[in-house]
């Protein structure tokens, strides 16, 4: 593999759609409520893919330092386990990439800030360094909350919260309390995406002492945790769509089909290798179903 595969192979591009759908959503919604800003949202999907990007760059590096990244991993060989890439380069990947999200997300600030009040723009630049901060400190480090089982909770808040919260708040002035109904489907449909790789590196994490959600509870409860995830999350989104009374937007749900016959694959799975191919699957209908969401509420 060549330095240059091995560099797109560590951005992890499958991951981007998933961190995707909150900032989609969101924008729709504010669209669907007359609130909308064309470079604010270019400027969102940029900084959000910057963030990800991040986010997978410092994974690389912390379960690389930290010996999680070994021979006994299911999942695909990480860039500096395979050698190509050495710490040092990644570490300073981590700060270049850092750079460039806090600059996209000062842009992203600035181009919204005719319509924030001064303390809001101060809560948003904070908010950038929490989400730099975050996107680090999930395995690098010895506080890395990934290995203290944070790691769903803080996927909750980030991708489900922050995303489709942080991105409706720059186009419109009011809050929506239907946007809950929102976080809660991007969320914990993420968080779902995050226990499908904790369940698949189960024996390797407990190993190598990551104490994950899946750890702690076991693989068994651990499945029906995850039916549950995502249980809560499609009730969630078809009560948004509910609320909205556009009765054609239940077209949007569905893809939901097959997530029903992902689970039942689940509860059959009987060695960890299954669940690797499950995971690009949650995640990519997660997205199909936030964007024909939003294709809905854009159009209807």
């Amino acid at each position: 593999m060549s330095k240059t595969k091995a560099w797109i192979g560590a951005m992890r591009l499958r991951t981007l759609p998933l961190s995707l759908s909150g900032i989609i959503l969101g924008s729709a919604v504010a669209f669907f409520n007359g609130y909308f800003n064309t470079t604010s949202f270019i400027l969102a999907i940029v900084t959000t893919v910057l963030f990800q990007i991040l986010s997978n760059f410092a994974n690389d590096l912390g379960d690389s330092s930290k010996g999680t990244d070994n021979d006994n991993r299911i999942g695909p060989t990480r860039a500096i386990q395979s050698g190509i890439i050495s710490s040092n380069e990644m570490k300073i990947a981590v700060i270049i990439t850092s750079i460039l999200s806090l600059i996209s997300s000062i842009g992203l600030i600035y181009n919204a800030s005719q319509t924030l009040s001064i303390t809001t723009i101060y809560f948003y630049v904070g908010l950038s360094f929490a989400c730099i901060a975050a996107a680090i400190m999930y395995t690098v480090g010895k506080s890395a909350y990934g290995y203290h089982g944070l790691g769903d909770l803080m996927v909750f808040i980030f991708f489900g919260g922050v995303s489709v919260l942080g991105v409706y708040s720059l186009y419109a002035p009011v809050f929506l309390a239907e946007n809950i109904l929102l976080v809660f489907f991007v969320g914990l449909m993420s968080v779902a995406v995050l226990n499908l790789n904790n369940m698949r590196d189960y024996v390797n994490d407990k190993e190598s002492g990551k104490n994950t959600i899946v750890v702690q509870m076991g693989p068994n409860l651990a499945k029906f945790y995850h039916i549950l995830l995502i249980i809560i999350a499609l009730m969630s989104l078809a009560l948004f769509i509910q609320k909205t009374e556009e009765p054609l937007l239940f077209v949007a749900l569905t893809p939901a089909i097959f997530l029903f016959i992902h689970i039942r694959k689940v509860l059959g799975v009987k060695e960890l290798k299954e669940f690797d191919p499950e995971l690009k699957k949650v995640a990519l209908l997660t997205f199909f179903l936030s964007l024909l969401t939003s294709i809905g509420l854009f159009y209807l």
